[in-house]
């Protein structure tokens, strides 16, 4: 997995960006988001997202990592593909749109280009909990860490080849007492729990 680049913006339009990393060059798509953080700048460090399908590979590339994890999540929920959660981020800033699901605004969802009123209601019903959970937290910075063990434990589990629902299931047991875990012991004992 290519977790970022970091390198030179060698060509740069709304939705792509090369980077030109040691002489190597990265096609990265980006949103409007991310294109409005970099448009002034001639390098920099784009967070990536590599998806793999059996006949391409496309790397998805972040300004921050709030918009990263908020992509992964929404690519995550069935009927939303990487074309639709890139062009989510694009219509609306990451923050917005968290801000609408954890609301129920499915109307704002829907004024996105690609997204129904079936997919806004999916959209809002599968992710209002968990980032309701993310902005109910008093300190952001300790929102994002308990966030991030969640999510890497996750991925350590899916990477195993635990199917994604079981996984899930496994980390919200093992959530609740772990404070004080690393990484290392959450996934040892989300295991355990299965």
């Amino acid at each position: 997995m290519i977790a970022y680049l970091t390198g030179q913006f060698a060509h740069k339009t709304p939705a792509v960006v090369y980077i030109d990393v040691n002489g190597v060059g990265y096609e990265v798509n980006i949103s409007l988001h991310t294109y409005s953080a970099i448009q002034q700048k001639e390098k920099g460090m784009l967070f990536t997202y590599l998806q793999v399908k059996e006949d391409s590979h496309t790397l998805f590339g972040f300004a921050d990592m709030e918009e990263k994890q908020l992509f992964i999540r929404l690519i995550g929920i069935s009927g939303v593909g990487a074309t639709t959660a890139r062009m989510m981020l694009s219509a609306l800033k990451p923050e917005e749109i968290t801000r609408a699901i954890i609301q129920s605004n499915t109307r704002l969802l829907e004024s996105i280009k690609g997204i129904g009123k079936k997919t806004a209601e999916r959209i809002v019903l599968e992710l209002r909990d968990k980032l309701g959970k993310m902005e109910a937290a008093p300190v952001m910075g300790a929102a994002l860490t308990v966030d991030s063990r969640e999510q890497d434990t996750l991925q350590a589990l899916t990477a195993l080849g635990i199917p994604r629902q079981t996984a899930e299931t496994a980390v919200r047991k093992v959530m609740g007492s772990a404070e004080g875990l690393d990484l290392e012991q959450l996934i040892k004992k989300a295991l355990q729990s299965i």
